[in-house]
């Protein structure tokens, strides 16, 4: 008997509606929900395989514990007990935190893990966001005062659209959540409006723009630096008393003819695109990974949003604008701070209270005080993910304790003394607590479980929270095959502190109100439904507890399967705003004071090879590999070179070439591709799978290397920590 259930995808940014058809518990049929507020019934081929990831055979189906040297079946008691015991001698910084990209797609990944970081207090946390995003973070946090204040375009509405370092036609879109990416764009278009992509490699968004530019990797700040002196000397930027800084800006001297011979934009293109931002009666600059992760990435990430503010186009509808999601944005009560503490070993700074994922080796591997003797990774394979894999491969294996939440034995928990996995994904509810923070609309959606788990097995909530329990010293009682108590007990400590502090907020909706009865008000199936609840109904749009009739609940989205639209996005910018000035810092020192560095990097630029990345449609990240349905067609790991660099190194088409970085080599195959600018080589990332000791046997028959065996972990940009992914010289040979 066939049913059918509606679900957000969880498995990108893109947060699309899904049609889900099941014969019992089996998945038949994927779609996407036509009737979907927001995507409107597109779907990408990762969407229409969640079927097949979700019933994935290697997924682990209950706890693994290594005995005698060898990971074996365990029950969920045993299981938490080793956990207990392997952390039980170590504490403070001797313990390491590791959370992966899968987090920010998960309610347990969002909700549960800042409990967990607390109950460790250590300060050696790290994540993905230090291989990715975290420069715009950073860059967000020093203009705004708030790192997740991030502005995004509001592509419904812009009539010009500055694209660098993007290609969300097979990205589907980073701190940037859009269904449908491609159709937005074709949209723009339709209506007038003008696309302009700069990209070392002619991308199927490149190809859709009315314009695509050329520029060598890793060099877009010196691009947009002269854009914004174009700005100045034309007398184009438009008053805002909002922006402080702005006589440091009109000071900086970086004239687009010297900024062209760096990054190989003519200074004609240069000036014409500062024009045309300026001209245009709404436009926007959006810049992602592949400015992101580069030698420069906080500057380039500050130089995007210091356009959009010189033009006018910061918090206008079609410009760029801070989203509110529905369940609420929390109020700093302190402007971001960079750098509250330092690694050990090299002293790279904190972000957003963790260090850069670059330094989890050393930290590791060196002896002293604060040496990370036991790890936690959550969803997460930092082996293939991070920079100089097998130099972390290594360091895992002279860990005392290594316990993973996480669904495969991959590259990364191979080396794991417990590995505690989540349930199916179809056995969990989905609400994007993290991604409606980026979202082009205003939209809210719930998806309950679709999927009754197994009896005795808890899921990714209970886990995170048992785990934050042990952490904490705290015996919440374990029982009753292995189901963890421990969310009750935490969310009811969280939910009883947030009602507390509502209530005696003035400016709260709940005012004066009753704690106590206001919590036996919420709905839900479990704690993380109650709290999600309590959530949206104290949010911008709840409500707030019958105080405001008709605003949002849980029940209220639990009713309403294909998610209500709330419109489009609204200025919200002085709302968010928590720098210690009140105003939109411009020029932020701890960013100024990376200029001279930036100079002083011009003459470097030029001659050799430089390798960047690039994603394909049927690929994110490592995991995506082992479903049957996205590894073929173009998913493949090859090195994309131009045809006359191919012939000028007496190079062939097929053939095995090797690539050389400063710490490491990988030998793969060639592909000459017209698409790629000569002097720059592409290999894509996610690949290095087959190592002794793991189970995933379609990823496994894969051809392809780990790119991140040659990424340098010394080589990072100086303000965020960030390591350089793009842009760094290689050496190719036959």
């Amino acid at each position: 008997m066939t049913s059918t259930a509606y679900r957000t995808c969880p498995l990108c940014e893109a947060v699309c509606g899904l049609e889900i058809t099941l014969d019992g518990r089996d998945v038949v049929r994927v779609r996407g929900d036509r009737d979907d507020v927001f995507s409107r019934g597109f779907v990408c081929p990762k969407g229409a395989t969640l079927g097949e990831l979700d019933q994935d055979p290697d997924r682990l189906t209950g706890p693994l514990v290594r005995r005698d040297g060898v990971l074996e079946p365990a029950t969920w008691d045993e299981a938490f007990a080793a956990v207990e015991a392997g952390l039980a001698p170590h504490s403070g910084d001797a313990i390491g935190l590791y959370i992966g990209n899968p987090n920010a797609h998960t309610v347990a990944g969002q909700l549960y893990l800042t409990p967990l970081r607390k109950a460790l207090g250590t300060k050696n946390v790290f994540s993905a966001s230090s291989v990715d995003q975290l420069p715009k973070h950073v860059s967000a946090g020093l203009m705004f005062g708030d790192p997740v204040a991030i502005p995004v375009p509001d592509l419904d509405r812009t009539g010009y659209l500055l694209m660098l370092g993007a290609n969300p036609l097979e990205s589907n879109g980073s701190l940037c959540t859009a269904p449908d990416f491609p159709g937005r764009l074709k949209a723009l278009k339709a209506r007038g409006g003008r696309l302009v992509v700069v990209d070392p490699r002619r991308t199927r968004t490149a190809a859709l723009a009315d314009r695509h530019l050329f520029i060598r990797p890793g060099t877009d700040p010196y691009l947009l630096l002269g854009v914004v002196h174009t700005l100045f000397a034309e007398g184009l930027v438009v008053a805002d008393d909002r922006l402080a800084g702005l006589d440091e800006l009109g000071g900086l001297a970086f004239p687009p003819e010297a900024m062209a011979e760096v990054c190989g934009v003519p200074a004609d293109e240069i000036v014409r695109l500062a024009r045309e931002l300026a001209a245009a009666p709404t436009a926007v600059v959006y810049g992602r990974i592949g400015t992101s992760t580069a030698e420069f990435g906080t500057l380039t990430s500050w130089l995007v949003d210091v356009v959009n503010a010189l033009t006018g186009n910061l918090d206008r509808p079609g410009g760029a604008m801070i989203p509110v999601p529905p369940h609420g944005r929390v109020r700093r009560r302190k402007p971001f701070t960079l750098g509250r503490w330092r690694s050990r070993v090299r002293g790279l700074p904190e972000a957003i209270g963790e260090l850069p994922v670059a330094a989890l080796a050393e930290e590791i591997r060196t002896p002293g005080d604060g040496q990370i003797r036991a790890l936690i990774t959550v969803a997460g394979n930092p082996v293939l993910s991070t920079p100089d894999g097998p130099g972390l491969d290594a360091a895992l294996e002279t860990l005392d304790f290594l316990v993973s939440v996480d669904p495969y034995l991959n590259a990364t928990t191979r080396h794991a003394d417990v590995i505690l996995p989540p349930p199916r994904i179809l056995e969990a509810g989905h609400y994007d607590v993290a991604l409606l923070g980026f979202a082009v609309r205003r939209v809210a959606r719930y998806s309950p479980a679709v999927l009754e788990r197994a009896p005795g097995r808890p899921n990714e909530a209970e886990i995170l929270a048992t785990l934050t329990m042990i952490a904490a010293g705290q015996d919440v009682g374990r029982g009753d095959g292995g189901v963890a108590r421990a969310a009750e007990v935490l969310d009811g400590g969280i939910v009883g502190a947030a009602l507390a502090a509502a209530v005696k907020d003035p400016a709260s909706p709940v005012h004066g109100r009753n704690p106590e009865e206001l919590a036996a008000a919420l709905s839900g199936v479990d704690s993380t439904e109650r709290r999600l609840d309590l959530m949206l109904r104290l949010g911008p749009d709840g409500d707030a507890f019958g105080a405001r009739p008709g605003g949002l609940s849980l029940q209220k989205l639990r009713d309403t399967p294909h998610g209500i639209d709330l419109g489009p996005l609204e200025p919200s910018l002085d709302a968010v705003l928590a720098t210690a000035s009140g105003q939109v810092e411009l020029a932020p020192s701890e960013i100024l004071a990376d200029l001279p560095r930036l100079r002083a990097g011009a003459d470097a630029r030029r001659g050799g090879f430089v390798l960047i990345g690039r994603r394909n449609l049927r690929t994110n990240n490592s995991w995506s590999h082992n479903v049957g349905g996205l590894s073929g067609g173009s998913n493949r790991c090859t090195l994309q070179m131009h045809p006359d660099d191919v012939e000028r190194l007496g190079l062939q088409a097929g053939q095995e070439v090797k690539v050389r970085s400063r710490v490491g080599a990988v030998a793969t195959v060639l592909e000459p591709s017209p698409t790629i600018m000569p002097g720059v080589v592409s290999l894509p990332h996610g690949f290095g799978h087959g190592l002794p000791g793991t189970r995933l046997r379609v990823a496994d028959r894969t051809t392809g290397v780990n790119a991140n065996a040659l990424t340098d972990p010394e080589l990072l940009d100086a303000v965020s920590g960030t390591a350089v992914l793009n842009g760094f010289p290689v050496e190719v040979t036959a």
